[in-house]
């Protein structure tokens, strides 16, 4: 069932208490709430005062799964980033004193600045797209050379075997949802990652949803200058993050940041191989061996989170047309998994 507005409402009274406490220079005054509209699975908002705007994440009411809807970790991630130069909105404090605002909350500076919805930019003059993937690359490649030991982080995730894990999860949640149906693409994939994981395993921070969308862009300048959204970062292998952000040059489209079969040059973007070139040459890596593995896995982990939207939609449980259009890509999403499988060696 849909949530209404007044579940989400916040009262502001006790909130600009709060904030007089834990914010340094709010001295008070009236506190505006209003919230983001969007599918933000922890409900933000914009915090308006007399001194600045302001963002407010927190858990959304009701009950909740363990370990879901952890603005902690993403109050933590964020606190401990800023210092290492990764570009995160500054945050104030993190209130779990439910008698605030009803749930757990963060609060953090507001960032103005452009979102990008389209990953081919379309609303960035055509000279400057380049300059825009090239800071996306630069860094996300810094994200993946912050010693998380040393940042605080060294218990902010499990270290080691991140695929097998992930393998494991999505392959029981794939066949334990039987009202999606099976897909052939996902059951011979299901068979084969498993037994193809590539040797070598390594640890870093791992943001889990880095897009576009989920960064901000300097008004004018193509510079990232904020990247949210960090509710799935953990500890994990970098390999897996960066080709998850790579995956939108493989992505059909009509699914989120899907440009594959996109003109590149004509668009004034880097090829994939140029984007994975920079990548390497800022992580000091001499090319990316098995990328097709890693395409095949994250297409695949796609298709198995949109496959349970699918099982949830014929539930009623999602019903958006959102979903109708996710769910209506899903078998060329697992055709396309399968079709990096075979280029890593599957089915020869």
């Amino acid at each position: 069932m849909a949530q209404t507005d007044d579940v989400h409402s916040l009262d502001v009274g006790p909130l600009a208490e709060w904030m007089a406490a834990h914010v340094p220079g709010f001295d008070g005054g009236a506190v505006e709430a209003s919230k983001f509209a969007g599918g933000q699975s922890n409900p933000t908002y914009r915090i308006t005062t007399p001194g600045g705007e302001f963002v407010l994440r927190r858990k959304p009411p009701g009950d909740l799964l363990p370990g879901a809807h952890a603005v902690e970790r993403e109050f933590r991630v964020m606190a401990a980033l800023a210092p290492a130069g990764i570009p995160v909105p500054r945050v104030y404090d993190l209130c779990e004193d439910e008698s605030v605002v009803g749930t757990p909350f963060f609060l953090m500076d507001l960032v103005e600045g452009r979102i990008f919805w389209d990953p081919t930019l379309p609303d960035v003059p055509r000279d400057e797209r380049c300059a825009c993937y090239d800071d996306m690359n630069r860094v996300i490649a810094a994200l993946h050379q912050v010693d998380y030991e040393a940042v605080g982080l060294g218990d902010y995730g499990k270290p080691g075997n991140f695929f097998a894990r992930q393998i494991h999860r999505w392959s029981r949640q794939y066949r334990e949802d039987e009202a999606a149906g099976r897909i052939p693409a996902m059951d011979r994939l299901c068979e084969w990652l498993p037994d193809n994981i590539p040797e070598g395993d390594e640890t870093t921070i791992v943001h889990g949803d880095y897009r576009c969308d989920n960064l901000v862009f300097h008004p004018t300048e193509p510079r990232v200058i904020a990247v949210l959204d960090w509710e799935l970062s953990t500890l994990g292998h970098p390999l897996a993050d960066f080709t998850y952000h790579l995956m939108k040059y493989y992505t059909p489209s009509g699914l989120p940041a899907g440009m594959a079969g996109a003109d590149t040059a004509a668009l004034g973007l880097p090829s994939a191989d140029e984007y994975v070139a920079a990548y390497c040459r800022r992580t000091g890596r001499d090319g990316i061996e098995h990328l097709d593995f890693y395409l095949a896995f994250n297409l695949w982990r796609l298709a198995a989170i949109i496959h349970g939207v699918k099982g949830r939609m014929l539930r009623g449980n999602a019903s958006s047309d959102h979903a109708r259009q996710l769910v209506s890509r899903l078998d060329a999403l697992a055709d396309a998994a399968w079709t990096q499988a075979e280029k890593a060696g599957a089915g020869s």
